[in-house]
């Protein structure tokens, strides 16, 4: 499905856990519903029922040992749902969908992080998604120590909740991770680059803006 054949767009959120794109992405859904768009909302992986049950997989700190390619495989599953269940339905209707991650998440963390192959999980990609791509990709940027001390001081306060396996690996895995973004914003036109340092409503500007220069590219 191409940009043009869809009368829906599809936003998405990107970023190293804690740099606040969760936060980000409900701002920008209460700002345009306010304005009157038709709003939808995912958290990949986690949006379906079935996907829920992936999420729990996925970051049970007791599945240490899962192998990366399992581990790819169990969020395109995951993907593979939202879009038959929620994704594909809210385009075709018209509706303005945000996604908090989508298949750059997986580049990111099992391509650059993990080491897998790009291509497989390009190849992935166009079957669980079925050629429908983000029309715009927003990456809050901030640095990799700021990014964990947010993202374990949070799921501290959740009692250890989303994110313990993921907050185990090494501070390398993140790093390559960081670096994995900067690679995939430069290659991809469609990925934004937001400073995501300063206080929450700093950011929002920043993210209201990179969506209106956007938009005006579109006229």
């Amino acid at each position: 499905m191409s940009t043009t054949s869809r009368r829906g767009l599809f936003l998405t959120f990107e970023g190293l856990d804690g740099c606040g794109k969760t936060t980000q992405m409900r701002r920008l859904a209460e700002r345009l519903r306010a304005a009157g768009e038709d709003v939808v909302e995912l958290a990949e992986p986690g949006t379906t029922g079935i996907g829920r049950k992936i999420r729990a997989i996925l970051l049970d700190p007791a599945h240490a040992n899962m192998s990366p390619v399992a581990e790819m495989l169990l969020y395109f599953a995951a993907r593979a749902q939202t879009v038959d269940e929620i994704l594909r339905p809210a385009l075709e209707a018209g509706r303005t969908v945000l996604s908090d991650r989508w298949t750059d998440s997986t580049r990111a963390y099992q391509g650059y992080g993990r080491g897998l192959a790009l291509d497989w999980i390009d190849q992935l990609d166009r079957i669980a998604c079925r050629g429908i791509e983000p029309d715009l990709t927003l990456l809050v940027d901030i640095d990799v120590d700021t990014g964990l001390a947010r993202a374990r001081r949070r799921n501290a306060e959740n009692g250890g909740g989303d994110g313990t396996r993921m907050d185990e690996q090494a501070r390398a895995f993140y790093e390559r991770v960081a670096a994995g973004y900067v690679s995939l914003a430069a290659a991809h036109p469609r990925i934004v680059r937001v400073d995501g340092s300063g206080g929450p409503e700093e950011v929002e500007q920043r993210v209201w803006r990179a969506l209106e220069q956007f938009r005006r590219s579109r006229v």
